[in-house]
């Protein structure tokens, strides 16, 4: 295999392990080809195909499609297209290439699945994305009036009162019984989520509901209050007991790749490496597989901000790109000398 081969399988079978179907957009997303803020952007129907928010060039993203053909043909997985549609109002088509090919277009569309699915999970595979709601200042393209609310649109932000939503009320995030009931009783939702600069990406901040729908909701949860309490209790210790054999396991690996590293360094670097809920690498579908690349990566991150004048050339104002390449062969002599057994 080559290496571009390695990346397209790797990402393939860690997904349809996890989620039992695969698509194009799957592996793309766990390859890194498609940067998060601008892969929800064009969910969102704001951008006007795949390729122009893919971080490689349509050549690569066809590469990659053919190595992934090859391999669901090999693994003789089951066909299910997808109708990919915006998360906006008018639920339009959404385009992955700018050529439109009528072969191109189907071939992203289609996600394959193995044996053994049921019609329900079928059909959530081809569930519509929620509805989004931007909470910001803006203008709205159909009165004019600057709201803190928008609905998305490809045409541009409109007022909930344009939108014919302003009935709904807000459910702010944070208990997810709530939530989660309150969606289901209500015919018409949607998601609100606010732009966080820092991190480039839109984040969830809440649900708007029907009122009734969110009533109904308050009852059933003080209903069985006590008994989520206890599962809720459970579930923490499961993670917990899970979180600690994944960090010994972590810490197993990073010594077989790099036997020169001390032991107390590993179990650093697997802890800080698998913090749930952190975004690192110990926490990607990659690193739960102990993929080489991903230990790799996460011991590199620890020599970075540990070993080398890293944090203190970004304190100092260098660029974080420039504050890289001048530690990049710090981090090589590190890497070479635990590479080496002790």
């Amino acid at each position: 295999m080559t290496k571009l081969e390695r990346r397209v399988v790797t990402a393939a079978e860690q997904t349809l392990a996890k989620r039992r179907s695969v698509g194009p957009l799957d592996v793309l997303t766990a390859m890194g080809w498609l940067p998060p803020g601008l892969l929800t952007d064009w969910r969102q129907g704001r951008a006007p195909h795949l390729e122009a928010i893919a971080a490689v060039s349509p050549d690569r993203l066809a590469d990659a499609l053919e190595i992934f053909h090859r391999w669901v043909r090999a693994e003789n997985l089951n066909p299910v297209e997808i109708d990919y549609v915006a998360a906006a109002r008018d639920r339009h088509p959404l385009r992955f290439t700018a050529s439109g090919s009528p072969a191109l277009e189907r071939a992203y569309r289609t996600n394959w699945t193995g044996s053994g699915l049921t019609d329900a999970q079928l059909t959530r595979l081809n569930k519509p994305p929620d509805l989004v709601v931007m909470l910001q200042d803006s203008t709205c393209t159909g009165c004019g009036q600057v709201t803190g609310m928008q609905v998305v649109e490809s045409g541009g932000p409109i007022c909930l009162f344009c939108a014919d939503m302003d009935h709904l009320v807000f459910l702010p995030a944070g208990d997810a019984a709530l939530t989660r009931r309150a969606k289901k009783a209500s015919r018409l939702s949607a998601v609100v989520v606010r732009f966080n600069r820092s991190r480039r990406r839109d984040e969830r901040r809440g649900l708007l509901v029907e009122r009734a729908a969110l009533e109904r909701a308050e009852q059933e949860c003080l209903t069985d209050e006590e008994a989520r309490a206890r599962r809720r209790e459970r579930d923490r210790e499961r993670r917990s007991a899970a979180d600690e054999v994944f960090q010994v396991k972590l810490a197993e690996e990073i010594g077989r790749l790099f036997p020169g590293c001390p032991p107390d360094r590993a179990v650093e670097i697997s802890r800080h490496a698998s913090v749930r809920g952190s975004g690192r690498v110990g926490r990607s579908a990659a690193g739960q597989a102990l993929d080489p690349d991903a230990v790799t990566r996460a011991v590199v991150a620890l020599i970075r901000h540990e070993d080398t004048p890293y944090d203190d050339l970004l304190m100092s104002g260098v660029a974080r790109d420039e504050a890289r390449e001048r530690i990049r062969a710090a981090i090589d002599r590190k890497l070479a000398e635990w590479r080496v057994c002790a």
